[in-house]
């Protein structure tokens, strides 16, 4: 894995989202419905699920809310969701992955075109741009709510769990994980008493590009724009 830290990335964007209650909502019900794809609906069954649903309750995310993703994982009612991936280029030549799950794909495609249109952006065809970037499991340990853990012990509990790589910054350790190992590294270290700022099966750009500010203005438009679509799970990209 290069020095590159994902962390640093999430921070930026938190720190723009925050104000945002809906935003913090959507983040968890993407968070619920990759758990329940993975490993279940029962969180009783399914450790990670376990785990973003005491997360979506120490947000005071609705009831309904919560509900909602996970019939839309489950297929409950009957409604059939497709996942579809879409791949384009937003400004400066940022290479842009959108995840998305939908009842409708010429409705989810149209919308997804304008948006990178509204912003000089443009939508690609598959397989233009998923090469840059590699589906990781990521988890977080916060150095603060640990401050006697050091880095080689982290790194020895994360490798006997089956993660595939540890990094260590200045205010967290990332742990990086095969995606089919990453609910088994998460339950051993949960069970070996971690607590996770952030967990979670993603996409890890290859090669972070710097842009300017102005650039990163319009980026940022775009992908909040992204994110507000419904049928959107997931957005990433290449900027660092």
């Amino acid at each position: 894995m290069s020095g590159h830290s994902k962390w640093h990335n999430i921070q930026g964007r938190k720190n723009a989202q925050d104000a945002k209650r809906g935003k913090i909502f959507q983040k968890i019900a993407h968070d619920l419905y990759v758990a329940a794809k993975a490993g279940g609906v029962d969180p009783e069954m399914n450790a990670s699920l376990r785990l973003v649903v005491e997360k979506a309750k120490a947000a005071n995310m609705p009831k309904e809310n919560i509900q909602r993703a996970l019939d839309k994982a489950s297929g409950a009612g009957g409604q059939k969701f497709e996942e579809v991936t879409y791949e384009g280029y937003g400004t400066a030549g940022v290479a842009i992955l959108v995840e998305t799950s939908t009842d409708n794909i010429n409705r989810t495609v149209s919308s997804i075109r304008n948006s990178f249109k509204h912003f000089g952006g443009a939508l690609g065809t598959t397989g233009s741009v998923a090469f840059q970037f590699d589906r990781k499991g990521y988890l977080v340990i916060n150095r603060l709510d640990f401050p006697n853990l050091d880095e080689d012990t982290v790194l020895e509990a994360a490798l006997e769990a089956g993660a595939e790589d540890v990094q260590t910054q200045a205010d967290v350790f990332e742990i990086y994980t095969l995606p089919a190992d990453f609910q088994t590294v998460e339950a051993s270290l949960t069970d070996a008493g971690y607590q996770f700022e952030e967990s979670e099966v993603t996409m890890i750009a290859q090669n972070p590009m710097s842009i300017s500010e102005d650039d990163r203005e319009k980026l940022d438009k775009l992908v909040d724009e992204l994110e507000e679509n419904e049928d959107v799970l997931a957005v990433y990209t290449t900027a660092n």
